[in-house]
């Protein structure tokens, strides 16, 4: 979610207050709605400072509902709802931008993650591998791969682990696992897509072929825990 909070926070930074969508021809009431829209903006601002979250999302909702086709404040909203943990208020924000703007690279992101958390892995795949389309990013496709794998599309997860590993930067993105001590493993994406290439075969009972898996994937981190214990099951089919 490194994304979306660098998106946030350029956000925040923006002086300007984009006006309402649909045109107004009273000059009048343009005035009015750009003084309504920047005081708003401000006391967002001062809140988001403070750390005043329920002031702030207040805010963005009003702003929302007096500018119905700008699409920055109900990224905003749902982001918000994300980093508070809301994950059902940060899916169904996300949800419905999307209905409104499916380009949206920050709610594809916002929903896959929220549906994850929900438990709802079959309604944030389609949302990861759309966000991996989009944007290229390795980690929303390895996302998927694991996804695909948790419900039993084998064919489809190998395809996309087989794309993490043909792709350069694999290699130099990291990742990283739980280990028993609480502590957290990073190894590359080429070598966390190979440990998974290694369990889709395990599922499909091919020995052989997680064995060379496995093993490839300790060839580039050959401290790789989870690789290594994969490794022994496999052994012992």
């Amino acid at each position: 979610m490194n994304k979306i909070n660098i998106l946030l926070a350029l956000l925040l930074c923006l002086g300007t207050v984009a006006y309402a969508q649909e045109q107004n021809t009273n000059p009048q009431e343009t005035e009015t709605l750009r003084k309504r829209n920047e005081g708003d903006q401000r006391v967002y601002q001062l809140a988001m400072r403070y750390n005043d979250l329920p002031v702030a999302r207040m805010k963005l909702l009003e702003l929302i509902e007096r500018n119905p086709n700008n699409n920055r404040y109900p990224e905003l909203l749902a982001t918000l709802y994300f980093d508070a943990g809301q994950f059902t208020s940060a899916a169904v924000a996300a949800l419905d931008l999307l209905e409104k703007n499916d380009q949206s690279a920050t709610a594809l992101e916002i929903a896959a993650y929220s549906l994850e958390q929900l438990g709802a892995m079959d309604r944030a795949l389609p949302h990861f591998e759309r966000h991996y389309l989009i944007t290229g990013n390795l980690f929303s496709l390895y996302k998927s791969a694991y996804m695909q794998f948790s419900l039993n599309k084998e064919e489809e997860a190998l395809n996309s682990v087989n794309m993490i590993i043909r792709d350069r930067k694999s290699t130099d993105e990291l990742i990283g696992f739980p280990t028993n001590n609480n502590d957290t493993q990073e190894v590359s994406l080429k070598a966390a897509a190979l440990n998974l290439k290694g369990m889709i075969y395990m599922g499909q009972k091919n020995k052989e072929e997680a064995i060379e898996a496995f093993n490839e994937s300790l060839s580039l981190s050959p401290d790789f825990l989870l690789a290594q214990e994969n490794l022994k099951e496999a052994r012992s089919m």
